[in-house]
């Protein structure tokens, strides 16, 4: 039997992109989610946060956390991530359809090119 766990690490980096993407400290980030800067330290050095805590954020933040979910077999369904980033580009309403098309052409390209790299080694 697989065991399900969540990428709290992968969580905190998102949440951190997030931050920076809104220009604030994490001080401003426990004041606007309600969450407490002590458990924003302890997420900061690997520790998941609580359930009502990691609601709180994803709520803030928007952020789906379904996507930190990690199976030790690898067999969970998941979405290829070249069709995630593209949509998440075109949802960004920081973005105009070109823009979006733009990054979504260079980022197919280096994915590509990075996968060709490492199916030599």
């Amino acid at each position: 039997m697989s065991k399900i766990y969540f990428d709290a690490e992968g969580f905190y980096s998102a949440l951190d992109a997030h931050r920076l993407s809104k220009g604030i400290n994490w001080k401003k980030v426990a004041g606007e989610s309600g969450v407490s800067a002590s458990t924003l330290t302890r997420m900061g050095q690997g520790k998941s946060p609580d359930l009502n805590s990691l609601a709180a954020l994803a709520s803030w933040s928007g952020i789906n956390v379904t996507n930190f979910y990690r199976d030790d077999l690898k067999n969970m369904a998941k979405p290829e991530p070249l069709a995630e980033i593209a949509s998440l580009l075109r949802a960004d309403r920081n973005l105009s359809s070109e823009g979006a098309s733009a990054l979504e052409s260079m980022i197919k390209s280096a994915y590509e090119h990075m996968r060709e790299r490492r199916d030599k080694t």
